[in-house]
């Protein structure tokens, strides 16, 4: 079962891999150190989605 925390996280990463790598492309630093930021704010996110969706998954069984 996919949540929403989860959903989030994943699109926050590839939001984070975007501008990074636009950053990386046309040197623009600021921008590449706030996709690297968002990637690791989508992990964050994401692994709480997957404690939450594993707890979830728990208590049904």
């Amino acid at each position: 079962m996919v949540n929403k925390d989860q959903v989030e996280g994943v699109g926050k990463q590839v939001k984070g891999a975007v501008k990074d790598a636009v950053g990386g492309a046309t040197g623009d630093t600021s921008m590449q150190v706030d996709g690297k930021l968002d990637k690791a704010e989508g992990k964050v996110q994401k692994g709480v989605g997957d404690v939450k969706s594993d707890a979830a998954r728990k208590l049904e069984e």
